[in-house]
């Protein structure tokens, strides 16, 4: 049987609590939105950490555990990675693991179970989703819709570079050094943070990860190409 020990650390960081789409808790999770949608589907992520409300939506905070869940695969079966995930949630209060999982960076939580020789201890997955979810929430202040620009569609904020161009060509295999010729206006980082935004909110359409999701490939690979 496994046993948990669980405590709250305190953490300088603070948000509001956090109810993410599908393809945010993939991003922040480090995984693919069918991964997180599994992990619903197949019951293995508790119903208190999500909503099927209007649209699905996970805790920020539960990324930890999908997260978790994906990243242990090599090390766990996945009947002793459900679990563990059910142990963690199963011996507390329902409400109290909500509560931890809403209040997870202003109050991080400190997670481990115990099972004879094996300890899990969920400290690095916390913060490496700390670290995605700080990403998602810089990638959401360097873009902005504005009807005045473009006629809305997402730029890098205080430039007309559309942030799903930018995505479509590094989709479509352009390189960074590339990305960074064709977009002087940009640092590396935005480059980067307009990527991942572009992966977190999807334009409407057919679910795909090819570079046609996202909208024109504005930059060729070879030296020959220029600016959109």
């Amino acid at each position: 049987m496994f046993r948990w020990i669980g405590r709250i650390i305190g953490a300088d960081m603070s948000t509001e609590s956090e109810l993410l789409t599908t393809p945010e808790a993939a991003v922040v999770a480090g995984v693919d939105v069918r991964d997180v949608n599994r992990l619903i589907d197949e019951r293995i992520l508790p119903e208190d950490l999500y909503t099927n409300e209007d649209s699905r939506r996970v805790w920020a905070g539960a990324c930890a555990l999908i997260r978790f869940y994906y990243d242990a695969a090599p090390s766990l079966t996945a009947q002793e990675r459900k679990y563990a995930i059910d142990t963690l949630c199963g011996e507390m209060n329902a409400k109290a693991v909500v509560r931890l999982i809403k209040t997870w960076r202003h109050k991080r939580p400190h997670w481990k179970i115990e099972h004879h020789f094996l300890t899990l201890n969920f400290d690095r997955f916390i913060a490496d989703t700390l670290a995605e979810h700080d990403k998602l929430t810089r990638a959401r202040t360097a873009v902005t819709e504005d009807p005045e620009i473009l006629g809305g569609t997402p730029v890098i904020k205080g430039t007309r570079v559309p942030v799903y161009d930018v995505a479509a060509s590094a989709a479509a295999g352009v390189p960074m050094r590339r990305l960074q010729e064709t977009y002087p206006s940009l640092t590396r980082e935005l480059i980067e943070l307009a990527i991942l935004y572009a992966k977190a909110t999807p334009p409407p359409g057919p679910s795909t990860s090819s570079a046609a999701h996202y909208g024109n490939v504005a930059v060729a690979k070879g030296p020959s190409a220029t600016a959109a």
